[in-house]
């Protein structure tokens, strides 16, 4: 459960934002003042802070500066109306994470709030490279790269080669093999771990929203453009700017990536200045590079800028005597997490995880490991067990469910031709899911997020995207 304080003098305020919070699963303190807010922080700290600029005392800017100063990783979202626009900025500038305007829209509030905490986890757990494959909790507080098998030891040492440079990196591999995790240790093994680390997922984050994102706007240069906004990646300057799903990326903003890469500056929308930025670049994806070069949908100059150093990430079904070791390592982390220890598991069920194909590869194994312990009485997890938790046994149930999907898509397809049939159907089936996943967790959008396998930002730009309704309203208050 996130930890975030909100550090407001707007008493209505203060409290609309705890109840919105607190439902959707934070752990919510608000403190009056500036003053109240920084001694929250030295009593304990949060995961986030929410900071309004205009307060009596000490403002927002001077309070940031010394939250800044007590723990620069601690990300702080800057509250300001439209007069304080330009210090809201300049916080910006000198390490905030991102600033919201007076009255908030609450889905895309929620999503940049989603967005801070994930990023503080990313910049402040540390994933450590377990290279001896130990099925223990060996980093309490992060994360680990797990497996001993040659492919995974070619891994740790490209990681170890080049986490001190400055070097673009390009990780690929399928989905669920880990390429964020690498991100994140190629982080915080370098030489910018004291940085920011901005993670912008290609694919999350609506095409018609993705290039203001990136690289901010000025005031006018679209209908609602009120103010200037600094993108992500001038916000991370100093930093590390990861580029998730980067073979997803639109044509049309490749050019600009490339310009970054190349240049080492970018261009605001609407604006002439060339801006410096000076970030370090990792980019990974699934895609086949080569083939989209080809078809033209990806640029072949980008593709040679990006793999400066590639990593392969290889999929678990060509790693599996790591299975094991992983198996082993997530019953301890799952265990832990709920404040038991591991009750071990028994060679057949091994024998019969060592087995399965895993097309959902690392993250379904997570997936699996964590729904077996959440059963389970406290014996050793048995076959049948695993059995039960993966697809074979599943084939009957999918097999109905596969007939009702093939029915809905028959009856599309015998409509006739139709202008992008296809993305109208992905479109379509992923409201549907969304929809099912937000009843099934009662309106709760982290649970939903976790029942789809997906970050809470990816949800909420999902959300925003197919106007999915889930009662949203907006939050009203002044500065």
């Amino acid at each position: 459960m996130a930890k975030v304080l909100i550090i407001d003098d707007d008493d209505n305020l203060r409290t609309s934002f705890e109840k919105l919070l607190i439902d959707e699963g934070y752990k919510v303190r608000s403190a009056p003042s500036a003053e109240a807010g920084i001694q929250e922080i030295r009593k304990e700290m949060p995961d986030m802070v929410i900071l309004d600029m205009q307060m009596p005392g000490m403002n927002g800017l001077e309070a940031f500066g010394v939250i800044h100063g007590m723990d620069p990783k601690l990300p702080v979202i800057i509250m300001t109306a439209y007069g304080t626009t330009e210090s809201a900025i300049e916080a910006i500038k000198l390490g905030a994470f991102d600033y919201i305007l007076k009255p908030f829209d609450i889905p895309s509030l929620l999503m940049v709030i989603g967005q801070a905490v994930e990023a503080g986890r990313f910049m402040r757990s540390p994933v450590k490279l377990n290279a001896g494959g130990g099925g223990g909790m060996e980093n309490p507080d992060g994360e680990s790269i797990v497996g001993k098998s040659q492919a995974m030891q070619d891994v740790y040492k490209a990681i170890g080669r080049v986490s001190a440079s400055d070097a673009t990196v390009l990780i690929r591999g399928e989905s669920g093999t880990g390429k964020e995790l690498v991100a994140r240790a190629l982080y915080h093994h370098s030489l910018r771990s004291h940085k920011p680390f901005t993670v912008i997922n290609c694919v999350a984050i609506p095409e018609t929203l993705l290039e203001s994102e990136l690289f901010g706007y000025e005031k006018g240069a679209f209908t609602g453009a009120n103010s200037r906004k600094i993108g992500k990646i001038e916000q991370a300057n100093g930093g590390t700017v990861f580029l998730d799903e980067i073979g997803d990326m639109p044509a049309g903003l490749q050019s600009k990536i490339l310009r970054l890469l190349q240049e080492k500056s970018i261009e605001r929308i609407g604006g002439r200045e060339t801006i410096p930025v000076d970030v370090r670049i990792i980019a990974a994806t699934n895609r086949d590079l080569e083939t989209a070069m080809e078809q033209g949908h990806f640029r072949e100059d980008i593709y040679y800028r990006l793999k400066v150093v590639t990593i392969h990430l290889p999929p678990l079904r060509d790693r599996q005597g790591d299975i094991p070791l992983l198996a082993n390592y997530f019953m301890n982390k799952y265990a832990a997490e709920a404040g038991g220890v591991s009750p071990g598991i028994t060679e057949d069920a091994l024998m019969s995880l060592s087995m399965y194909n895993w097309p959902g590869n690392v993250r379904e194994l997570s997936n699996v490991i964590r729904k077996i312990l959440i059963f389970n009485r406290g014996n050793p997890v048995t076959r049948e067990e695993v059995i039960q938790n993966t697809s074979d046994e599943k084939k009957e149930r999918k097999a109905s469910t596969g007939s009702a999907i093939s029915d809905w898509i028959q009856e599309r397809l015998e409509k006739g031709p139709e202008d992008n049939l296809f993305d109208r159907c992905l479109d379509e089936f992923s409201a549907l899911l969304i929809t099912e996943a937000l009843r099934k967790s009662d309106g709760n959008r982290s649970r939903a997020a976790r029942i789809l396998g997906i970050s809470r930002p990816t949800l909420h730009a999902k959300i925003s995207r197919y106007d999915i309704e889930i009662g949203a309203s907006v939050v009203k208050g002044e500065g």
